[in-house]
C-alpha cells in the first residue's frame, strides 16, 4: 500500500502523506515509506526542494496508536522509528517545506518543526497531546523545542491545550499562517524562492541555520525514543493509549 506519495516537477519533490483513513498516523510502514522518499530525492539531482503535505483534512494525528497498542516487548514502537525521520529530515541536504492544511497531533508536530519553512492554514489547530495519554513528548522535543518560544512551549506541551495556527506562527511553529485559499500560491512562491538558490549553497546555509545541533541531534533522538518508548510500555502509557483507543477518560480523570 502506498502510504507515501511523491511526484517531481520544476525542481520540486512533493511527498504526500496519504493514508486518510487512518487520519495520517505516523506507523511504522508509513515512517519507512517517507525514508524511502527523502532518500530518493536526496539522490535526485532533479529534486531541488521538498514539499512535505498530506491526501484528506488531517495532516497527521501523531504516531499510529493501535499500532503502538499491539507492541509486544521488544518490538520497535512507531515513536522510535520517528526518531529516525527526524533525523533525516534536519539533517536533509535541502529545503524541506512542510504544507499543513488540517490538524496535526502530537508525532505530526515534529514533522513540521524538521522542516525548515511550514505554512499552515489559520483554521488548522495543533494539540501536544502525549500528556493525556501518560507519555512525553520526547521525541519531538528535538526538533520542536528549537522553534518554540520557552513559556508557550511549557504551556502547550504541559497542558496538551489545542491551539490555532495564527498562534502556531505567533510561537514559532509554524513560519506563516494563511487563508485557505492562499495555501497553495503561498507555498508555491516559497518553492519558487528556494530553487533560485545554488544546491551546495542551499546545503551548506541548512548547516548554518543547524550548527548548534550538528553533532547531537542523532544522539538526542536516540535518547529521547528511548525515553519516550519506556513511557509508552509503561502502565500508564498503555492505559491512556487504551482510553484513547477506546474514547473514554482515563484512569487517572476522577
Amino acid at each position: 500500500m502506498d502510504l507515501v506519495r511523491t511526484v517531481t516537477a520544476a525542481g520540486v519533490t512533493t511527498m504526500t502523506i496519504d493514508n486518510p483513513a487512518n487520519r495520517n498516523a505516523l506507523s511504522t510502514a508509513l515512517l519507512g515509506q517517507l525514508l524511502d522518499a527523502l532518500a530518493a530525492s536526496a539522490a535526485d539531482p532533479d529534486s531541488r526542494v521538498v514539499v512535505l503535505t498530506h491526501e484528506g483534512p488531517v495532516f497527521s494525528s501523531g504516531v499510529d496508536l493501535k499500532e503502538t497498542a499491539a507492541a509486544g516487548p521488544g518490538d520497535r514502537l512507531p515513536a522510535e522509528m520517528l526518531a529516525d525521520v527526524l533525523a533525516v529530515l534536519w539533517e536533509f541536504g535541502k529545503p524541506v517545506v512542510a504544507r499543513i492544511a488540517g490538524p496535526a497531533r502530537a508525532g505530526g508536530l515534529g514533522l513540521i518543526g524538521a522542516a525548515d519553512i511550514a505554512v499552515c492554514v489559520r483554521s488548522a489547530t495543533f494539540a501536544f497531546t502525549e500528556v493525556r495519554l501518560g507519555v512525553i513528548p520526547a521525541v519531538i522535543s528535538s526538533t520542536v523545542l528549537p522553534r518554540l518560544a520557552p513559556r508557550a512551549a511549557a504551556d502547550l506541551y504541559l497542558t496538551g491545550d489545542v491551539f490555532d495556527g495564527a498562534r502556531a506562527a505567533e510561537i514559532g511553529l509554524v513560519t506563516a499562517a494563511v487563508a485557505e485559499d492562499d495555501l497553495d500560491d503561498a507555498v508555491r512562491r516559497y518553492c519558487d524562492s528556494l530553487v533560485r538558490g545554488g544546491p551546495l549553497a542551499l546545503a551548506g546555509t541548512k548547516q548554518l541555520l543547524r550548527r548548534t545541533r550538528a553533532d547531537s541531534i542523532r544522539a538526542d533522538l536516540a535518547d529521547l525514543a528511548h525515553r519516550s518508548a519506556g513511557y509508552f510500555k509503561s502502565a500508564e502509557g498503555r492505559e491512556g493509549v487504551a482510553a484513547a483507543r477506546e474514547k473514554r477518560d482515563p484512569s487517572w480523570i476522577r
